[in-house]
């Protein structure tokens, strides 16, 4: 029987390049998608699926993100004496995420790559699976994905990775899986995945997006690679090598995702993001429509 998984890790050390200058002073953790930072969206999806220990992985900087989900019962008791009782219940709600999530904070140390987190926070997790989000998706779903992700480890016991349908001229953005086997229900037993391939040598028209589910195995491997770096100086520790030594002798899955994806890691994707968020709210959205036949119908 599987191992319940109660723990998550959210990697937030990043310089967020991609979004300069508007990440020069705020993290890009903290850019709004609708009326909530792109963080609370990830935080969100993992106390709905039921995630009671989140561990924030941060580096300088990073200090507007501790701020926002910590209490403020001053700023609350204050918004309720002028009788904002929306805002106070508002701000009260964002605190008590960080109780419900059992939120803590983690300095990243160790080589540069997106596998280094990972690890940082796996001294804090023990011999149990761990799920792995990152803070700059947005997960639209009737199911959040990351309990679609849970019940595909329910089924293996096995590390399982989150995968969407992909059009295969777009594989050279994407991790691609290899396909081993179709197990119904968009559950996939896969051998590894091809880093960013050629439309033509893409294994599959999968594409794996931000989302895992990690085994202590999995860590092992992000620790052999941590120390061949330590003795050797060169290359990043990524995750996708861990879990690619992993699959080369033990069972990996992909779980298809059921909904709509947004990256916001980038301008145009943040940008589809905050439109799509928007057109999707039911009292901005009809306005924003509106406003888009009105500057259609300019010369």
């Amino acid at each position: 029987m599987a191992t319940t998984i109660r723990r998550a890790v959210i990697p937030a050390a990043g310089l967020g390049s991609r979004l300069l200058p508007l990440t020069k002073a705020i993290p890009k953790e903290m850019l709004p998608v609708g009326d909530k930072p792109v963080i609370e969206h990830t935080v969100r999806e993992l106390v709905a699926s039921g995630i009671t220990d989140i561990t924030i992985v941060v580096s300088g900087g990073k200090g507007l993100i501790q701020d926002h989900f910590r209490p403020n019962p001053t700023l609350v008791a204050q918004l309720r004496t002028d009788g904002k009782t929306a805002y106070a219940d508002a701000v009260e709600e964002v605190g008590e995420l960080s109780r419900l999530g059992h939120i803590t904070y983690l300095d990243q140390h160790g080589p540069y790559g997106n596998g280094t987190p990972v690890l940082n926070a796996a001294r804090n997790i023990g011999d149990e699976p761990v799920l792995v989000l990152w803070p700059d998706d947005v997960f639209v779903a009737d199911v959040p994905r990351a309990q679609q992700l849970i019940r595909a480890y329910e089924a293996t016991s096995c590390p399982v990775l989150a995968l969407l349908p992909m059009d295969p001229a777009d594989s050279q953005r994407y991790g691609v899986p290899r396909v081993k086997e179709d197990l119904g229900d968009g559950l996939l037993r896969i051998t590894g995945l091809v880093e960013k391939p050629k439309p033509q040598d893409a294994p599959s028209a999968y594409a794996a997006i931000g989302g895992y589910v990690i085994t202590p195995g999995i860590i092992e491997e992000l620790r052999r690679q941590t120390e061949r770096w330590y003795e050797h100086r060169t290359g990043e520790i990524y995750l996708t090598d861990a879990i690619n030594a992993y699959a080369s002798s033990k069972a990996v899955y992909g779980q298809v995702i059921q909904g709509r994806w947004y990256d916001t890691g980038n301008p145009l994707a943040y940008l589809t993001a905050q439109f799509a968020h928007a057109l999707a709210d039911p009292e901005y959205g009809p306005h924003l429509r509106r406003l888009a036949e009105l500057t259609e119908d300019r010369p």
